[in-house]
């Protein structure tokens, strides 16, 4: 039997567990609930024309819909795209980054959302919908802010420990996060291409990085290192086994102090948001997977 190695979250209920960190996920959810009230009451609409206007506001308000999410499932990439020696003393791409690297991300998510999209079609029946959260890019620029800082000030705590003598730089040198962050046209590329779907809706928004700074949260007090944490910990939630199985276990604590500190320091000078990507499609008819 072969055993596969797929990146997952942090389970249990600690302090660095995903159930505890999910509050962007939340958030997400939250903002992105008005779209999907709208995809399943066209859906709806167009299958049972006359249902009543009642049905689709009890619905909604009793909430009684699953919605499976996950921010990060998405963007995780089957394999570390290869060829990527260039990208020395960088785990993800950076402003440095030469093209041949976002070149090899951006053709290795390609491949991926392209597979997710046709196995996902063969679940769905023709007219069926599909509604998809994701994080995301504003820009064309596979390096800019939206989606690479975090892994920028990763990358320096990282840098930290090789500094200190806890990390070998080769190991750094080495080391790829297997995600990628798409930008709008790049995912409606591949769903033209890919040919299951019809793309209906596409809409996207902000969240920071923190989600408890939000405008809603009349409570809420700018802490830089209380935010920094928050960070630091939503991210370990969902990179700390793949980081693990690179790095080492005794590495983990002292990455993540150095970098809810970076994240910290950034977040006094600047807010930088996450991208959040929201898409409706409808499986065509007859479409082959």
């Amino acid at each position: 039997m072969v055993v596969i190695s797929v990146p997952c979250m942090n389970g249990g209920r600690g302090e660095a567990s995903y159930a505890k960190n999910s509050d962007i996920q939340r958030t997400v959810i939250s903002k992105a609930w008005p779209f999907l009230e709208e995809t399943i009451k066209d859906t709806f609409s167009s299958s049972f024309p006359g249902m009543p206007g009642s049905f689709y506001e009890r619905l909604f308000q009793s909430r009684s819909i699953n919605f499976i999410h996950s921010s990060y499932s998405v963007h995780w990439l089957s394999k570390v795209p290869e060829n990527l020696e260039t990208n020395k003393r960088n785990i993800y791409i950076t402003k440095s980054s030469p093209p041949s690297v976002c070149q090899a991300f951006l053709e290795q998510f390609q491949r991926d959302f392209s597979a997710f999209l046709s196995l996902r079609s063969e679940e769905i029946v023709s007219g069926g919908r599909m509604f998809l959260t994701f994080i995301g890019r504003s820009i064309a620029d596979p390096s800019s802010k939206d989606c690479c800082r975090l892994w920028e000030l990763l990358t320096k705590a990282l840098i930290q420990l090789v500094n200190e003598g806890l990390v070998e730089e080769a190991d750094v040198d080495s080391f790829n996060l297997p995600c990628y962050f798409p930008c709008e046209e790049e995912v409606k590329s591949i769903v033209r291409e890919q040919g299951s779907f019809i793309l209906d809706t596409f809409e996207s928004f902000e969240v920071n990085w923190d989600p408890s700074d939000d405008v809603n949260n009349k409570s809420f007090v700018f802490n830089k290192d209380r935010c920094g944490q928050n960070v630091a910990n939503s991210i370990r939630a969902v990179t700390e086994p793949t980081l693990a199985s690179h790095f080492g276990n005794a590495v983990i604590d002292p990455l993540f102090a150095r970098f809810a500190t970076l994240v910290a320091e950034h977040l006094a000078v600047e807010k930088t948001k996450h991208i959040s990507l929201v898409i409706s499609m409808t499986r065509k008819q007859h479409a082959q997977p």
